[in-house]
């Protein structure tokens, strides 16, 4: 195993730290004796160098702009396969064949309702309240409804619960939506697919029942895919940490969720439309660059760059592609129009070049929610239902480590030093 010397200039003390090599990426030091040899922590605000665990899951280079899933590139799961598969795949590290397929997807369907109270519970929600703070709400009280399979140590019992999250979150996504508007909450159906069933409860109304399109249920279905897993992104980390408390998985997931509802996290999308919303017009987008160019302006550029991502995200080009089919399906939005506008300046400019901001997964995922009509604030529930795939295989890979730890995360230290209280009457 090859090994990095640290060396203390002060004391002159020098320690091997073994370096541990990975299937892909960057080596990584392991720098666990640290404290111990030196007395020294690292500082690293927002986790930038540092890998705070080892996982089989997923993989991505930012600088080629390469995603993977358990091994397998993005483009070809989302070309070849259909969420549930890859739902499978993240779960239990390949893709199915026909026949366990077929049991999958059968135990999704058999757990995708609700029960009746948890059904009421909704009932307890204003009428405006976000369907963000009604989802992290209802997937945290699932431990008080479902509570037959929480021994996290019992392989079944971890699997039990991950194909009830993954088979519910769309039944508790729709409520939300239904909630929001002073509908009733509609049933899934066993003869519909995912997507399909989701489209289905949230667009059903009394007296019309909703014919699901299919060019929207394959949209939904790869835009799912794109979103199902990203690595040690701010949710998955709050899932592993909330998670290494050993709290049931329900409250793991659900701290996922809540920082999700971060606007720099799951609400990029949103900022996207409203930035076209804002430009408005092809012949505003020249200026609009200019102002994005100028530091004084203080306007950003939505949906360009990543905190990873210094190539094109492999995901971009993707959801490009299926953006034009659902807009020739469903008629077009000039907001289309706007968004190839900028990417192209994107592309060209040097001043954007120099700095690698290429479009990101968010650029053309809000146009077609819209197209859609799914509103804007559903938009990061649409972002929870898929990556709750990731979150769960998250826990589990966690879980069933037989070293798990306690996250416990150390600080320097800047505040006051150390004094003494000072009685009410001498205090000025």
């Amino acid at each position: 195993m090859a090994t990095i010397t640290f060396k203390d200039d002060v004391t002159g003390k020098a320690v091997q730290m073994p370096v541990l090599e990975p299937t892909h990426g960057q080596s990584v030091v392991d720098i666990g004796k640290l404290a111990k040899e030196f007395g020294y922590f690292t500082y690293d605000p927002g986790f930038m160098s540092t890998a705070s665990c080892q996982s089989t899951i997923t993989y991505l280079d930012g600088d080629k702009g390469e995603l993977l899933y358990r091994g397998y590139p993005i483009e070809q799961l989302a070309e070849q396969c259909n969420f549930l598969e890859v739902c499978y795949l993240l779960l239990y590290g390949d893709l199915p064949n026909p026949e366990k397929k077929k049991i999958f997807e059968e135990s999704i369907i058999r757990h995708d309702r609700i029960t009746e109270g948890l059904r009421r519970f909704f009932q307890g929600f204003n009428y405006d309240a976000h369907p963000m703070a009604m989802m992290t709400a209802a997937v945290s009280s699932l431990s008080a409804f479902y509570h037959d399979r929480l021994n996290i140590r019992d392989y079944e019992h971890r699997m039990v619960t991950a194909r009830r999250l993954i088979a519910k979150m769309p039944t508790i996504a729709a409520a939300c939506y239904k909630h929001s508007i002073g509908d009733p909450a509609v049933y899934p159906r066993d003869d519909l697919s995912y997507t399909g069933n989701l489209l289905y409860m949230m667009f059903s109304r009394p007296g019309k029942r909703y014919e699901v399109n299919p060019v929207a249920e394959r949209a939904l279905d790869v835009l799912f895919t794109l979103h199902a897993d990203h690595e040690q992104n701010a949710s998955t980390s709050t899932v592993r940490l909330a998670g290494s408390s050993g709290c049931n998985p329900y409250a793991a997931i659900a701290a996922g969720i809540a920082c999700l509802w971060g606007p720099a996290h799951g609400g990029a999308n949103e900022a996207v439309l409203r930035m076209l919303d804002q430009i408005g017009d092809v012949k505003n987008v020249d200026a609009f660059m200019a102002k994005v160019k100028d530091k004084n302006s203080g306007v950003r550029l939505m949906g360009f760059g990543h905190r990873v991502y210094k190539n094109f995200d492999p995901r971009a080009r993707i959801i490009k592609d299926i953006c034009h089919q659902v807009l020739d399906s469903f008629g077009h939005d000039p907001r289309l129009e706007l968004a190839m506008r900028l990417e192209e300046i994107a592309l060209s400019d040097s001043y954007f070049i120099e700095r690698k901001l290429y479009p990101n997964v968010d650029f053309y995922s809000g146009i077609i929610y819209s197209a859609l009509k799914i509103p804007v604030e559903m938009f990061t529930v649409m972002f929870a239902i898929a990556r709750t795939s990731g979150w769960i295989s998250h826990w589990m890979e966690m879980v069933s480590e037989p070293d798990m730890k306690i996250g416990r995360p150390r600080q320097l230290y800047v505040g006051p030093v150390q004094r003494n209280v000072i009685t009410l009457a001498q205090r000025t």
